[in-house]
């Protein structure tokens, strides 16, 4: 039993001290990002079942010969690494409205410090995973398309008694193009905004290798054409639809944003109004080349996913179709208002690459630009109800409110004011 414990103590120090200096080579990146990303955003709870597990050890005798005593001294490091990562956490607020403040580009009328969040509560934060709160309802697979395919189908997540004038945000799911669904991902963010009033839309889109590119930019594009076209059914706003997505989903996120109207990326749809009002891309994979040079030199994984998976063709034969499939390769004066986020510690997409395509985007925007770079945060950061998700999704509303009172000078607040958002309970469904 001492040696057990011995050993338990070891691998959660050395997932502790991961999460500080994340290993960021191949094919290690993503055990690395699990374990970076369990103990950054569940500091605490990871010291609550340690200590729990310790005490269980304790009764079984485990500190009754030196290896138990000695994981015991290495579980107290180990927790004292874990209430570092849980206060970066929570410093997130400072990082984030920093980011408002240092926004370039026109300042919208205000730019608020991020306010408490109306969704986070306590409770929340100690379950992690997130549930919608009373007074929400959810509409459920409604075919954007009009084929019938499963993939072509997208949630509304609204607020109980919004009759019309809300603001809408469509939300992306990642998941390297191959993977994902509608229902995982970004849950704490799109609930705090439903929790302001907002009326939120999570889609599917065609995965791969079933799917080639550029299958999965095409659907969201019909998706958000579909939004326009009838958000005002549900008391969304089509004058003001705002688009996000991590990851993979933050990839495809931008690039609609940055290529409203391609034709080839509209067959069929070609006349429709895919343009948005701003975009919060959360570690997205904005270079899709895999050149080392200004890049953040990815892993050879993520090119070899894209060649045999994704885009079916080599960087060699074909580079056009991933240069053009890259966010950075697309950025205009005509961008739409950006919040750009991701980790410091990312070892899935390099934090590299945020910064070369804010600095791009920043080089010739006429919008606002804002950039949040979190200390210490692995990939992932928005999926579950954390301290650094509560801040950075309390940050998104800020910026897109803000954002928002630049296309209406005073902004109308929904018909009806959402009752009971926020109080533990049961909630609607209403299947579509």
């Amino acid at each position: 039993m001492p040696a057990a414990y011995l050993a338990v103590t070891a691998v959660g120090l050395l997932a502790v001290l991961n999460a500080y200096r994340p290993v960021r080579r191949e094919p290690f990146t993503v055990v690395s990002f699990l374990a970076g990303w369990i103990c950054g955003e569940l500091a605490l709870q990871n010291i609550a079942w340690q200590v729990a597990a310790t005490v269980l050890f304790g009764l079984f005798g485990a500190f009754a010969r030196w290896p138990g005593r000695v994981g015991l001294g290495l579980a107290a490091v180990g927790w004292v690494g874990l209430v570092g990562l849980a206060l970066t956490g929570r410093r997130s607020w400072q990082v984030v409205t920093e980011a408002l403040r240092g926004m370039t580009g026109p300042r919208p009328p205000a730019v608020p410090v991020p306010p408490p969040p109306a969704w986070g509560r306590w409770w929340r934060l100690t379950r992690a995973v997130p549930l919608r709160a009373r007074g929400t309802v959810l509409t459920r697979n409604l075919d954007y398309w009009g084929d019938g395919a499963r993939r072509h189908r997208l949630d509304v997540i609204r607020p109980e008694g919004v009759v019309a004038g809300a603001p809408v945000m469509v939300y992306v799911h990642g998941g390297a193009w191959v993977m994902g669904d509608k229902r995982e991902q970004g849950k704490p963010m799109l609930y705090e905004l439903v929790a302001r009033g907002w009326v939120c839309v999570t889609i599917n889109y065609r995965l791969s290798p079933r799917a080639t590119w550029p299958d999965h930019v095409v659907d969201c594009k019909r998706a958000v054409a579909w939004v326009r076209e009838h958000v005002a059914d549900f008391g969304g706003d089509p004058g003001f639809v705002a688009l996000s997505g991590g990851s993979a989903g933050g990839h495809l996120a931008a690039l609609v944003a940055l290529t409203p109207g391609v034709p080839e990326w509209q067959p069929g749809f070609e006349s429709a109004d895919t343009s948005v009002d701003a975009c919060v891309p959360l570690y997205g994979v904005m270079e899709m080349t895999g050149a080392e040079e200004g890049s953040g030199a990815y892993g050879r994984g993520l090119l070899e996913l894209l060649e045999r998976r994704v885009m079916k063709t080599s960087a060699t034969e074909r580079p056009e179709v991933f240069v053009e499939a890259s966010p950075t390769s697309r950025v205009s004066s005509d961008a739409p208002p950006f919040f750009v986020l991701h980790g410091a510690n990312d070892t899935l997409v390099p934090v590299a690459v945020a910064r070369r395509f804010v600095a791009e985007l920043r080089a010739v925007s006429r919008a606002p630009v804002a950039y949040a770079e979190l200390p210490l945060a692995q990939h992932a950061f928005d999926v579950l109800a954390s301290l650094r998700c509560q801040a950075t999704s309390a940050g998104v509303a800020a910026f897109l409110e803000s954002v928002r009172a630049m296309h209406h000078p005073k902004p109308a607040s929904p018909t009806a004011a959402p009752p009971g958002i926020g109080r533990p309970g049961a909630t609607k469904d209403r299947p579509g």
